[in-house]
């Protein structure tokens, strides 16, 4: 068995695989990381390999312990990846977002792939159907959206994401929830409208904490898979086992 940990930056997710099979999945605060992680391996005995993506500085202390109990893989900038990296700046890539790209190209061979994660951020990233990566695009998060025009006013409160009921706001509350809901609404929508003019085969995947709050919004047809970082993790993961010989 495997135990996949996406290390984000707010929480820490993580999930046991046994081959393609997800078994269970946690998400928690990173100040629970130690005892969270004990206790995967107390109640499942059979994990004894682990792989682990970090955005963020990795835990020198958690790092240790892992591969004290387990065959650990940390995936970086110089891991295997099954596609090829035209960034212009490479070094700064987020590891997050090249796990996804390398889950898409994976899991859906042969065709074109943009990649929404809806988290902190919204990260869009854009893979060819010949396994190319350019790039994509970064922007402010649901929550960064909300606590920006709280924090950089002085009288807007700060809300939490909620559906708006009407398009034109006829309170603050409402205006703002019309503002940053719709807001990012018609950006993933603009996106997505533009990949496809060039990329008709265009896949879409749509994931993050926010993807399924998202998704019930959005005019396109797409199903959110808030699971895919940690599926992408195991699936690069297997890709590294069998193509490093």
């Amino acid at each position: 068995m495997l135990l996949a940990i996406d290390v984000g930056n707010t929480k820490i997710k993580l999930a046991v695989f046994e081959g393609d099979v997800l078994i269970l999945k946690s998400a928690f605060e990173k100040i629970e990381a130690e005892k969270k992680i004990k206790k995967i391996f107390q109640d499942y005995p059979e994990v004894t390999n682990s792989v682990l993506s970090s955005v963020g500085e990795e835990d020198v202390q958690l790092l240790q312990w892992l591969e004290n109990h387990s065959n650990l893989s940390v995936i970086n900038h110089t891991s295997l990846f099954p596609f090829v990296n035209k960034y212009v700046t490479p070094a700064t890539l987020g590891i997050d977002r090249m796990v996804l790209a390398a889950g898409a190209v994976l899991t859906y061979p042969k065709q074109s792939r943009l990649i929404i994660d809806a988290g902190t951020c919204v990260t869009y990233d854009f893979v060819d159907a010949e396994n190319t990566y350019f790039g994509g695009a970064i922007s402010p998060g649901l929550r960064l959206r909300y606590e920006s025009l709280h924090n950089f006013t002085a009288n807007l409160p700060l809300l939490y994401p909620e559906t708006p009921e009407r398009f034109i706001g006829d309170s603050t509350k409402s205006s703002i929830h019309s503002g940053v809901v719709n807001g990012l609404l018609y950006e993933v929508e603009g996106f997505i409208a533009t990949c496809k003019e060039q990329y008709p085969d265009l896949k879409i995947i749509l994931t993050g904490g926010d993807a399924e709050f998202l998704a019930k919004s959005l005019k396109s047809t797409i199903f959110a898979n808030c699971n895919f970082l940690l599926e992408s993790l195991n699936k690069l993961y297997l890709y590294t086992i069998q193509n490093q010989k």
